[in-house]
């Protein structure tokens, strides 16, 4: 079967810049073996298929693939999906905001498109969490060691390293500086040789508060033991276990706090991620985030029976 395919960059306003996505608005018939077969053909960063619609209730389901697996959440799958349906006319905007629901294995995600006349210009989707924080953390020696930073290049003053996981646990590491961002690779001998890997956490989210942009208020990364020394993957699904992080220190006093952070560099495909948090000082975190897309192409995918 021939399977319509399109390729969205998100989280930016230029093309060539953000994460790109591939979205098959109409593959109800693909089985999952396929998905992961196409997934892996394409070899973008995530791959949307819409399996089920319920154009009553403006619902999508939708499972997310990268080249190696089936994931339960996405973020910047679902601001490529709200933003190529929007555009092919599969969801109709006749309102400034036309709120849409898409089903993920994660479960049901209320998600908001802003348009103008008809025209997709801005995606939001919320999220209600539980982020639990866990203090522990490997002391500065070993978290700059693999990190290939000084520990001079570690923040101890405003923030501290922390453990936190909104189903899937990441270990936020903050810096002084953008430049320490940026040079940072991760070294796995010394991470295995640390206590880090009792943490469960096999992703480190390093974020600094100083930017080389004025559009944004953190700069962050994701490293790992599966990512590439060179690579910068999309941060859109640490965004989460970040709100919950920033809410866990004394200086975030209750209420609501609109940010941005990027990731990448202007000639790396810099994503910019917007964000909205309701802290209130309980367990459950109401967070919204929202960006940009364009898209760059389509095309057809033959896919055998």
């Amino acid at each position: 079967m021939k399977y319509p395919y399109y390729i969205a960059d998100v989280f930016t306003r230029q093309i060539f810049g953000g994460a790109q996505i591939a979205v098959f608005p109409y593959a109800e018939s693909m089985h999952k073996e396929h998905m992961q077969q196409v997934a892996r053909e394409l070899n973008l960063s995530e791959t949307v298929f819409i399996k089920k619609r319920d154009l009553a209730q403006n619902k999508r389901t939708m499972r997310v693939f990268t080249p190696q697996r089936e994931i339960d959440f996405a973020g910047h799958p679902t601001i490529a999906t709200a933003y190529v349906l929007a555009t092919i006319g599969d969801i109709t905007l006749e309102q400034p905001v036309t709120p849409i629901i898409f089903e993920q294995n994660d479960g049901p995600l209320l998600v908001n498109i802003s348009s103008t006349e008809g025209v997709p210009t801005f995606v939001q989707f919320t999220r209600k969490v539980n982020p639990v924080v866990d203090r522990f953390a490997p002391v500065p020696e070993e978290l700059a060691a693999f990190l290939s930073l000084s520990t001079t290049d570690l923040d101890s003053k405003k923030y501290a390293p922390r453990l936190v996981s909104c189903g899937f646990p990441y270990l936020v590491v903050p810096v002084y500086r953008y430049e320490s961002v940026r040079k940072a690779r991760f070294n796995y001998a010394h991470w295995s040789q640390s206590c880090a890997p009792q943490t469960a956490a096999q992703e480190i989210l390093l974020f600094s508060p100083k930017t080389a942009h004025s559009d944004c208020d953190f700069h962050a990364r994701l490293l790992g033991p599966r990512i590439g020394i060179n690579d910068d993957p999309p941060i859109g699904s640490a965004m989460p276990a970040f709100c919950g992080y920033l809410c866990s220190f004394e200086l975030m006093q209750k209420g609501t706090y609109p940010f941005s952070i990027d990731r990448g560099e202007q000639r790396q495909r810099r994503s910019l991620i917007n964000i909205e948090m309701d802290h209130k000082g309980m367990d459950a975190l109401t967070v919204r985030i929202g960006g940009s897309a364009v898209m760059v192409a389509e095309g057809t995918l033959t896919v055998p029976d």
